[in-house]
C-alpha cells in the first residue's frame, strides 16, 4: 500500500516538474487591438489606418521582447455605440490588452470609460476633437491622442488666407465665409475653431451648415453659397463619398473662390474620386518625402492601394509608438501588461521624457512629444507635430504654406 502511494507521488511529482519546464519556455503572448471603421462612411481612413499599422508590426515580426502580439480587430464603424460595443467585447471575449488606432473622435469620447474601467491604454491615431482632450483629461494616462485638435492644429489655414490678401495673391471682394462641417464631435469643434480664428482675422461667417456622414448631395447647400457670392468656401468630413461628392459639386455649379476641402487627403485614392474637380482645393496634410516615401512603396506594394499619410502614416507611426513603449516597459517593469505601459505613459510619455520621432524610425512627423502643458494632445510646431496647407493639381499635393516648406506657389482656382 505504502509502495503504491510512493509511486503515485512520484509520478505527480514528475508531471509538475515536466508542466513547469514547459510553462517556462512557453511563449509569452500580449494581446493588442487595432480600432478603426473597417466598415461604413470612413472605411477607405479605416484601410489605411490598418494598413499602417501592421505594415509597422510585421516589420518586428509581430514580437516584443519575448512577447508574441496577438492582433485583435476592433470595427467601428464609424458609429459611437457600435464601436464602444466592439471595445468591450475585445475586452471581455478576447482579452485585449491595449489598443492602437481610431478615426472619430465621437467613438473614442463613447470609449474613453471603458479605456478607465478595464484600464487599457490606448493610442488614437485620427480622433482629435477637443470634447475628446476634455474626457481624457477627467482620468489622465490611459489615452494618447496623435492628432492634434482643430485649435491648435488648424492655425495655418487662418495664416495662410492673410498672406495671400497681404501679398495680393487674392483679392476677395469682402471677407465672407460659409462653413460646412460634418455633424459629429470633429465637425463641431472644427467649426467653432474656424469661426474663432476666422473672426480675429475679419472674417464675416455668413453661412454655418452640418451635414451627415455618408451625404452626397449638397447641390441646394452649394448653390445657396453661389448665390451670397461667397468668395471663401470651408468644409471637412471624414467620410469619402460626401468629401468628394462636395468637392465635385462646387466644380459643377461653377463656384468662384478658395475652397478648403479640410479631410480630402485622409481618405487614400482620392484623386479616383474627384478628379481634375479637386485642382486648386486646399487642405492641411502630412506629406510623403524622401523620408517616408519607402513606406509608401512598401505600403502600395504589400496592401495593393495608394496610401495617405494622415491615415496610413500616423497608424504606421502610432504602432511605432507602442513598440517604444512596451519595450520601455519591459525594460523598467520586468514584464509587458497593461499596468505597466500604462505606468509607462504616466511616468515617461506624459511628461516628455520619452518621444517617439524620425531617429526611433518615425515616417511621418519629425517628433511626438506631449508635456504637462499640451497632454493629451501632441506638441504642436514646426519642430514636432505639424501639417502644412497643401493645394491639389492632377492628382497631386503640394504644400504651399508656410514659406519655409513651400514647394509650389499658390494657384487661385
Amino acid at each position: 500500500m505504502h509502495k503504491k502511494r510512493f509511486l503515485s507521488i512520484i509520478i505527480a511529482a514528475a508531471f509538475l516538474i515536466s508542466f513547469g519546464a514547459m510553462n517556462v519556455g512557453a511563449e509569452k503572448v500580449f494581446k493588442l487591438g487595432t480600432m478603426g471603421p473597417y466598415t461604413g462612411p470612413s472605411a477607405q481612413s479605416g484601410a489605411n489606418q490598418l494598413a499602417g499599422t501592421k505594415q509597422r508590426m510585421e516589420e518586428i515580426g509581430w514580437k516584443i521582447g519575448d512577447y508574441k502580439i496577438e492582433h485583435i480587430m476592433i470595427d467601428s464603424q464609424s458609429d459611437p455605440a457600435k464601436g464602444a460595443s466592439a471595445f468591450t467585447e475585445a475586452v471581455e471575449r478576447k482579452g485585449m490588452q491595449a489598443v492602437v488606432g481610431g478615426w472619430h473622435s465621437s467613438v473614442a469620447i463613447a470609449c474613453a470609460d471603458l479605456e478607465v474601467k478595464y484600464g487599457i491604454p490606448h493610442i488614437s491615431t485620427g480622433a482629435a476633437a477637443k470634447p475628446l482632450s476634455e474626457k481624457i483629461k477627467e482620468v489622465p494616462g490611459y489615452h494618447l491622442k496623435f492628432w492634434s485638435m482643430p485649435a491648435m492644429g488648424t492655425v495655418l489655414y487662418y495664416q495662410f488666407f492673410e498672406h495671400l490678401i497681404k501679398t495680393n495673391q487674392w483679392k476677395p471682394k469682402a471677407k465672407k465665409v460659409a462653413l460646412s462641417a460634418e455633424e459629429t464631435d470633429w465637425g463641431r469643434d472644427w467649426v467653432v475653431a474656424a469661426k474663432d480664428r476666422l473672426k480675429k482675422f475679419g472674417w464675416e461667417i455668413v453661412a454655418e451648415d452640418y451635414v451627415q456622414m455618408g451625404q452626397t448631395d449638397f447641390y441646394p447647400l452649394l448653390s445657396r453659397y453661389k448665390d451670397m457670392g461667397v468668395p471663401l468656401v470651408m468644409t471637412t468630413n471624414t467620410a469619402a463619398a460626401s468629401i468628394s461628392a462636395f468637392v465635385k459639386q462646387i466644380n459643377e455649379l461653377g463656384l468662384k473662390g478658395v475652397f478648403v476641402s479640410d479631410g480630402l487627403t485622409w481618405i487614400g485614392e482620392w484623386y479616383k474620386l474627384t478628379g481634375r474637380s479637386s485642382d486648386g482645393f486646399l487642405d492641411l496634410n502630412a506629406v510623403w518625402t524622401p523620408r517616408s516615401e519607402p513606406l509608401r512603396k512598401n505600403i502600395k506594394k504589400n496592401f495593393g492601394f495608394d496610401p495617405t499619410p494622415s491615415a496610413c502614416g500616423f497608424g504606421y507611426d502610432a504602432a511605432g509608438m507602442f513598440i517604444k513603449i512596451a519595450k520601455r516597459a519591459i525594460e523598467k517593469h520586468k514584464e509587458l501588461t497593461s499596468k505597466t505601459i500604462l505606468q509607462v505613459i504616466k511616468d515617461e510619455v506624459m511628461t516628455g521624457k520619452l518621444t517617439y520621432g524620425w531617429d526611433d524610425g518615425a515616417a511621418i512627423m519629425k517628433e511626438y512629444k506631449y508635456t504637462p502643458e499640451t497632454y493629451p494632445d501632441p506638441q504642436t510646431d514646426a519642430d514636432h507635430w505639424f501639417m502644412p496647407v497643401v493645394q491639389f493639381k492632377s492628382g497631386k499635393q503640394w504644400a504651399v504654406f508656410p514659406e519655409s516648406v513651400k514647394m509650389k506657389e499658390f494657384d487661385l482656382k
